[in-house]
């Protein structure tokens, strides 16, 4: 029994109270508003506007409704933003891992598939980190990732570790990125003159003067005439070393 002054656990996820189900009209309930808009138009001011400005007036507002007729299908914000997670995991095209086809592709497919997702939905990161990604969408993701790195032949020690060195370099490579574009539309620039103004700028610090001209050599090898290019390269190189690492794993005694 728990203490009186303990505090009730909190609720950990819209797909675990049973909420996510409630979803047609009845009594009360607003004319021509349905979950699966209010989500759509959620993932959608999400896009356009952030985060840190997403408030349930606001989307109340771009609905033209009242936030306590948005009460009525979503019972908190958190909800409404898990709802809206799992709905951008959902764009994801994803590999039958049970195929006969090489790991390899499927691995660098279901990458850039992710890396892709977290750059148009720059919100997501943040998001992923914050709730159980138990939602349909997410487990499907789940699911095929466990079974495509269990087909490489590591054995089942290494599993977890694979998938970990694989999405974590791409959430975090995506991550960035998408910051990175978003800082640039909102200076209004375009991502080459954003990146010339950041260069610029650090040579007017003494401690990146150095570290830049130590990188030059790195950085006209690095390959590429635009900024997106240039990541492009990053990011496959990366997944080829990763990819390289699992093989040499497997074949390890």
């Amino acid at each position: 029994m728990a203490d009186a002054g303990q505090k009730a656990p909190g609720r950990t996820s819209v797909w675990l109270d049973g909420k996510v189900r409630r979803g047609g009209r009845g009594g009360g309930q607003p004319s021509g508003l349905d979950r699966d808009r209010i989500t759509e138009v959620t993932v959608r001011l999400l896009d356009a506007e952030g985060l840190a400005k997403f408030s349930m007036r606001r989307l109340a507002a771009e609905l033209n409704v009242t936030a306590m007729s948005v009460y009525w299908y979503v019972a908190t914000k958190d909800d409404l933003l898990e709802l809206a997670l799992d709905a951008a995991f959902g764009e994801l095209e994803l590999p039958d891992p049970d195929a006969d086809e090489d790991w390899r592709d499927h691995l660098r497919t279901v990458a850039g598939g992710y890396r892709g997702l977290l750059v148009r939905h720059p919100w997501v990161s943040p998001l992923a980190g914050a709730f159980l990604n138990i939602g349909p969408n997410s487990l499907a993701l789940s699911r095929t990732v466990h079974r495509v790195v269990r087909r490489t032949g590591l054995p089942d020690h290494g599993i977890t570790g694979a998938i970990s060195a694989v999405f974590q370099f791409v959430y975090g490579f995506g991550t960035i990125e998408g910051h990175f574009i978003t800082r640039s539309a909102q200076a209004g620039m375009t991502q080459e003159d954003y990146f010339r103004h950041a260069m610029t700028a650090a040579t007017r610090s003494p401690g990146a003067v150095e570290i830049l001209r130590e990188n030059e050599e790195i950085m006209k090898a690095r390959g590429g005439d635009t900024v997106e290019e240039m990541r492009d390269r990053d990011f496959e190189f990366a997944l080829d070393l990763l990819v390289k690492g699992i093989e040499a794993m497997v074949e390890r005694p």
